[in-house]
């Protein structure tokens, strides 16, 4: 082989490499924006996959009768793929905000990108084996190979250096760029002798208007963002950033008496609105204080916003508190932005606390304890990521590190939207040997919302205020009596207990949560 087809042959190569690392990121990011903005990420990664793979399938037979003009033909698939797959995500969030479509529309996206990266495996193998003539099985292994390397590179800069470094709608967006530089302009360089020069000079052309629309949609991708954002809100956005694990936004209004109302989203879904949120967290809160003999010892999991943790700060014999939660740019925000530092009293700051950003499943496994009070303030089990917090082998983990007189709490939900999830809960913490009592209050933000108190005993743990209780908005003994009643329609269900191989959390979460 001469030097000039080894050095074609090493382009080519590394044209496949690029192709499939972008090819690779166009999925996963079409997996993440499902589960921003749908939720139920096993489905949605089920669906994008699918729907892919039989796409490709469909793209290696179409491009069959292309093999004949492989280089213009594979320049074209890679610019539409890059246009297409560039914009998929910025295209998809928009129709979501818009027109409030998102399914069919990632489907056909899908099935597009799929489409097209089907067809480039032939026609890389049909280029690649011009310039290997001598050695078709080799050529073949070769181009596999590379392309196996390039899908493993493009699924880590996903995570790792495209979503922290660009964000998401951006990050595609470049990748699209890389994609077309490299599925056009170098196969056209590598074959330019075989390519007529109208050909080139069309093809060239495309690549640059696919550049030039990708450059645009990269400088206002933020502001279309924001617009498009801002549809999915009621109130006007303050503040938003997507971090790694979720979508963050506050918004904030005037609301009943004319009293300011900042809310908290993540992913979509509400979390406080400052207008009522006292009552959730008192609730929250101060039950499982009032039953803990001992209380110097805290563990706060989840609640990254501060307010869980300003209670707790009200027990004046609370020598220290350990809260864990996952994203730290929930507790930044907890911590220095203005008005949630104020609403939280800026909790987060006081030297009594210790903030580690950490999976809470992992952490358990090593934590330290013992802590004579645990309270847990996860999300609800709307996917599998945080369904394994609601499950019986957590819950036991959870029992090693809680002082044998210890008391915890977990939000469990809505009694009335998602009682059998919330009854879930309730026999899961039993299955994991707690004695429990569940308790209902009403939060307007919220609606009905229920809470489980529990501890290691064969008791349920009776639901009051401790003597030393500070002076509260909400909560009396009188409530408290009265969150423990439930009415017919909404009492025990016979449900199962959640475990890591059976979550049947999510099931009922997934069925009862669905018309939101």
């Amino acid at each position: 082989m001469t030097a000039r087809p080894r050095l074609a042959r090493f382009f080519l190569l590394l044209t496949v490499f690029l192709c499939a690392a972008c090819g690779l990121v166009y999925e996963l990011a079409l997996v993440a924006l499902g589960g921003y903005l749908i939720g139920n990420t096993v489905f949605q990664t089920s669906l994008v996959l699918s729907i892919m793979v039989f796409a490709m399938g469909v793209g290696s037979l179409a491009a069959k009768p292309l093999q004949r003009r492989a280089v213009g033909a594979f320049a074209v698939v890679e610019g539409l793929l890059a246009l297409i797959g560039g914009l998929s995500v910025l295209l998809l969030y928009v129709m979501f905000a818009w027109v409030g479509i998102y399914t069919p529309a990632m489907t056909v996206v899908a099935f597009v990108v799929g489409l097209l990266i089907g067809a480039e495996i032939p026609l890389l193998m049909t280029l690649l084996q011009r310039i290997r003539r001598q050695e078709p099985g080799g050529a073949v292994a070769d181009m596999f190979a590379v392309d196996y390397l390039g899908a493993l590179v493009g699924g880590l800069c996903f995570p790792l250096l495209l979503l922290p470094t660009f964000g998401q709608l951006k990050g595609v967006l470049v990748v699209g760029a890389v994609n077309a530089v490299a599925g056009v302009a170098a196969v056209l360089w590598i074959f330019r002798r075989q390519t007529r020069r109208f050909v080139q000079g069309a093809l060239l052309a495309g690549m640059a208007v696919v550049l030039t629309v990708l450059t645009g949609a990269y400088v206002y991708a933020g502001d279309i963002e924001m617009t498009a954002r801002q549809r999915l809100y009621r109130d006007p956005i303050v503040h938003a950033e997507r971090t790694p694990y979720q979508e963050i936004v506050i918004t904030e209004s005037i609301g009943f008496m004319e009293t300011a109302d900042m809310r908290l989203f993540l992913n979509g879904d509400l979390q406080f609105s400052s207008l009522d949120e006292y009552r959730y967290h008192e609730a929250l809160v101060h039950p499982a204080f009032a039953a803990a003999p001992e209380r110097s010892s805290v563990l706060i999991l989840g609640g990254g916003d501060g307010l869980a943790l300003r209670e707790v700060l009200r027990y004046e014999d609370v020598a220290e508190v350990t809260l864990v939660e996952l994203d730290k740019a929930m507790t930044d925000l907890g911590a220095g932005y203005g008005p949630l530092r104020d609403l939280n009293r800026d909790a987060l700051s006081d030297p009594r606390v210790e903030v580690v950003n950490a999976d809470a499943f992992s952490w358990l496994r090593n934590a330290p304890g013992p802590y004579d009070t645990v309270l847990v303030d996860f999300p609800d089990p709307e996917d599998i990521a945080t369904a394994k917090l609601y499950s019986v082998e957590f819950y036991t983990m959870l029992s090693r590190v809680l002082a044998p007189e210890g008391r915890l709490v977990v939000q469990a939900g809505s009694p009335f939207f998602a009682p059998r999830t919330y009854w879930s809960v309730d026999a899961t913490l039993r299955a994991a040997g707690f004695a429990t009592t569940p308790y209902q209050v009403d939060v307007p933000s919220f609606g009905n919302w229920g809470f489980v108190l529990a501890d290691r005993g064969r008791t349920p743990p009776r639901l009051r205020l401790a003597p030393d209780a500070p002076r509260l908005r909400f909560l009396d003994d009188a409530v408290l009596r009265a969150a423990t009643v439930f009415p017919v329609d909404r009492r025990e269900r016979d449900v199962r207990a959640s475990t890591l191989m059976d979550p049947v959390v999510l099931e009922y979460a997934q069925r009862e949560w669905q018309f939101d």
